[in-house]
């Protein structure tokens, strides 16, 4: 399972538009757009996730501060959750690469899940 790779032509690091971000794998609701922020990284930004269990965590062993973030639903490989490098004191900030796929808000999740 890879992570954060970064290939250029990032399509969601400065996409604000309303609605919510799911698992490009099997759909599952990960992030909303108002958790979502500008950051310096070439991936988007977030702060928290839609559902307790949109996401699992797992340490990064070479990596202290960070956790390698998968699907909650699939295991899908997301990226990575930076400790305590959120815009605010003591937030966490998520990064991910291309396994994110946008939902404007008004159109219904439940189509891209296959529900």
């Amino acid at each position: 399972m890879s992570f954060c790779s970064f290939f250029g032509g990032e399509v969601f690091q400065n996409h604000f538009q309303p609605g919510i971000y799911v698992c490009t794998k099997c759909g599952y609701e990960l992030f909303s757009s108002r958790s979502k922020y500008a950051h310096s990284s070439p991936w988007p930004a977030f702060t928290e996730t839609i559902h307790a269990d949109s996401v699992a965590k797992q340490p990064e062993h070479n990596r202290p501060g960070a956790l390698k973030v998968s699907c909650g639903k699939c295991g899908h490989g997301l990226g990575h959750e930076f400790l305590n490098d959120g815009p605010k004191p003591g937030q966490s900030r998520f990064i991910f690469s291309s396994s994110l796929k946008f939902i404007p808000k008004g159109e219904d999740s439940s189509v891209s899940q296959g529900h």
